[in-house]
């Protein structure tokens, strides 16, 4: 029995280190380090369940028979469970947090990070999101990172009557502004409900697009159902148009682990999604 209301006693540890290709250790920051950018490079974010509308749901068992079963990915109701189970399960202090993507007062609280703390400091963990951090970033006004040559920031805000914290990126045009996220309490239910008004909402972004996004050597790829975008370090952002015929390779290249039959309806639900315009 336990009193974890995420019931991180359920995950398959040592299945899911094994698949993220890193050994058990102590609580540390290198430590920490390791296994977060080896989680955000294993696993693909993407809405395929989402549009395919075979959503198995963001409880645990659910996520770790996707993710550590399949090799498959998802959005960050699914990664932020994952991650933060298996960090629980390692000894780490952690905390699942709520924010909004977007302009705060016209955003509902849809996207979930966790935050870690290593030798009293706290470090925010965003491993659900499209373009995302490659390693924690301290939860800490100003705080800057650019490792890998990714550079993102952290900002002190207040929300309402309480704080909050800002996580932005540098652009070629400066700094922009990806998600806030505020210190209220999060329980497992809260997951439920985000969840499934991102995925059912008529008008949520994630019923209208595919999104699939991905680290690779050097560089960050995200495919939409129209666009491709190529970041690397130091060089201007790549953005083009879609090849009529390009996402079957591109799913490869990406190496999504898609049934025969997951495939063939997500090719004709991105056809349908061109079409609608």
């Amino acid at each position: 029995m336990t009193d974890d209301p995420w019931h991180a006693d359920r995950l398959d540890l040592d299945a899911y280190l094994a698949r993220i290709g890193v050994a058990a250790r102590p609580p540390s920051r290198a430590a920490l380090d390791e296994l977060y950018e080896a989680h955000v490079r294993t696993f693909t974010f993407d809405n395929i369940d989402v549009l395919l509308d075979q959503h198995p749901g963001v409880d645990l068992e659910a996520v770790a028979a996707k993710f550590v079963g399949r090799g498959r990915g998802g959005y960050c109701f699914e990664h932020a469970t994952l991650l933060a189970a298996a960090l629980v399960r390692l000894g780490y202090q952690v905390e699942r947090r709520l924010g909004r993507v977007g302009d705060p007062p016209t955003t509902a609280r849809t996207h979930c990070v966790v935050i870690v703390t290593v030798d009293g400091q706290p470090l925010l963990a965003d491993p659900g999101f499209g373009f995302t951090l490659l390693r924690p970033i301290p939860l800490a006004d100003g705080a800057t990172d650019d490792y890998q040559g990714f550079p993102f920031q952290v900002r002190q805000i207040t929300l309402g009557n309480g704080r909050g914290w800002e996580l932005l990126r540098r652009r070629e045009s400066g700094w922009e502004i990806m998600h806030t996220h505020d210190e209220l309490p999060v329980e497992p239910i809260d997951l439920v409900c985000g969840h499934h008004y991102t995925s059912t909402f008529p008008t949520s972004h994630f019923r209208h697009g595919l999104m699939i996004a991905r680290y690779g050597d050097g560089q960050h790829t995200t495919v939409t159902h129209t666009t491709v975008t190529i970041r690397r370090p130091g060089r201007p952002t790549e953005h083009r148009d879609l090849g009529p015929d390009e996402l079957p390779d591109l799913l490869r290249a990406l190496a999504v682990p898609l049934t025969t039959d997951e495939h063939d309806r997500l090719l004709r639900r991105a056809a349908e999604l061109r079409t609608a315009g």
